[in-house]
């Protein structure tokens, strides 16, 4: 078996996080702010546009375009809702900054308030890969930011 160079490790880092926060709000009313893209600016930090293909909330195939700022890059990137389940879950593949998949699950919580989890695994390849356990902790600081914004957005 041969030697795999510090590039090649390095594209095979992966990053996969779980953030998961308790807002103080029914489940559906949880979805229906955060499964609509008309309020991504609300509650997404990093992003300056959200233009989604349709209007009204993400179902099974519907695509977003949005512009990002990530590690000091601007850029625009899509994303495509491959799995829905209403009031309960969109599912997301998405290829930049790197390709992954983010998941918004969102289950019933005591006292009528809502556990919300926002997932994004992936492999950043080659290009971020060098920064491995600084990516994951760069992605798990953005979402755990975004879902402290969510909360303010839905309890204030």
């Amino acid at each position: 078996m041969r030697d795999e160079s510090a590039a090649q490790q390095g594209a095979r880092v992966t990053v996969d996080v779980r953030p998961v926060i308790t807002i103080r709000r029914p489940r559906p009313d949880v979805a229906a702010f955060m499964f609509d893209p008309a309020n991504d600016l609300r509650w997404t930090g990093g992003i300056t546009a959200s233009r989604p293909d349709q209007p009204g909330r993400l179902r099974e195939g519907a695509t977003v375009v949005r512009t990002a700022r990530f590690l000091g890059r601007t850029f625009d990137y899509g994303y495509l809702v491959t799995r829905h389940e209403p009031d309960r879950l969109v599912e997301m593949r998405v290829e930049r900054p790197f390709p992954m998949q983010v998941t918004y699950e969102l289950e019933d919580a005591p006292g009528g308030a809502t556990s919300v989890a926002v997932r994004a695994a992936g492999s950043p390849g080659r290009f971020f890969g060098w920064a491995g356990p600084q990516l994951t902790r760069q992605v798990r600081r953005s979402i755990t930011a975004d879902l402290e914004r969510l909360r303010t957005c839905l309890e204030s």
